[in-house]
């Protein structure tokens, strides 16, 4: 197992915080655009604040004589994640147009079980502490999704696939970051995705300028925080860190979510919504104690 060392839990942390308060961001986004439109913008402005650093950074090995990575896996890796992120964003998107944003939060902190299970079709071993952790988030998302006449919000639907495409997303991280640089390979996943869902958004949406100027501070922190720093803290982040650790971290983006939409926009959670979002997160530790405790190689912070 991969060691994690300070830098890259203090990188994946800032990333937890950033994207936390990004679902605050977005669902004021949807007040001005829809959620392709919004998604495409946002991974463009990503792309363009870390174009020039790619440029840089791909100079500054040159002088070094050291290589970035081989162009052909940066090409496959952008591609490959630029899809996966289009597709998650967007279902993401749209689930918070009909939930809170702590709801969505929590529901999206499930790929902190999924990662694991996913594992074990990749030939990670999962202890079976993996699946006690996952009955018991099934018990919190009953209690937080699930209302007393045993209905389920369309939002809260669309978050937990996007759970399920982020995992996916986590585990194309974790192959494909030791092979090329993070920060190219954050820079071509947003250009993949915002073409995508320009391509398909502005037409079914159709945007006027006016929107974007309208919603111009929620773009800004959903692409140059959200997108464009954020998810290159996650890769750099993860080259030091076994996926199932580093999704221990991301969860606490969870607790930011709830944060950021009390804050911001005086979003409560009922006693009940509460009650579950306290057992997910009794289940997110649960699945990460046999990492904490009994296998002392899987962290350090040297």
């Amino acid at each position: 197992m991969k060691r994690i060392t300070l830098k890259s839990t203090l990188l994946l942390l800032s990333a937890s915080l950033i994207w936390g308060f990004a679902f605050t961001a977005q669902s004021m986004g949807m007040d001005y655009l829809g959620p392709l439109s919004f998604n495409g913008t946002r991974f463009i402005l990503g792309c363009a604040v870390l174009a020039p650093l790619v440029l840089l950074r791909k100079k500054a090995a040159k002088k070094r004589g050291k290589s970035l990575g081989a162009k052909k896996d940066l090409l496959v890796a952008g591609f490959a994640c630029g899809v996966v992120v289009c597709i998650a964003t967007t279902l993401q998107q749209i689930g918070i147009i009909y939930t809170s944003v702590g709801k969505a939060g929590f529901i999206t902190t499930l790929y902190i079980i999924i990662v694991p299970i996913m594992g074990i079709f990749l030939n990670r071993k999962a202890d079976g502490v993996i699946w006690a952790g996952a009955i018991i988030a099934a018990v919190g998302v009953y209690f937080l999704c699930i209302d007393e006449n045993f209905t389920l919000n369309i939002g809260d639907i669309y978050i937990f696939i996007c759970a399920f495409v982020f995992s996916v997303h986590i585990h194309l991280i974790a192959h494909f970051a030791p092979k090329v640089d993070g920060v190219a390979l954050s820079c071509l996943q947003f250009l993949v995705a915002g073409l995508i869902s320009i391509i398909i958004g502005y037409p079914l949406e159709k945007p006027i300028i006016s929107d974007f100027i309208a919603g111009i501070w929620p773009l800004l922190y959903a692409g140059v925080l959200s997108s464009g720093i954020a998810f290159t803290l996650q890769i750099v982040g993860q080259r030091d860190a076994d996926p199932s650790v580093a999704s221990l971290i991301f969860s606490l983006e969870s607790v930011f979510a709830v944060l950021g939409g009390y804050l911001l926009l005086r979003q409560n959670l009922s006693i009940r919504e509460l009650v579950g979002c306290a057992i997910m997160f009794a289940a997110v530790l649960l699945v990460q104690l046999p990492v904490k405790f009994t296998k002392k190689n899987y962290c350090s912070t040297d």
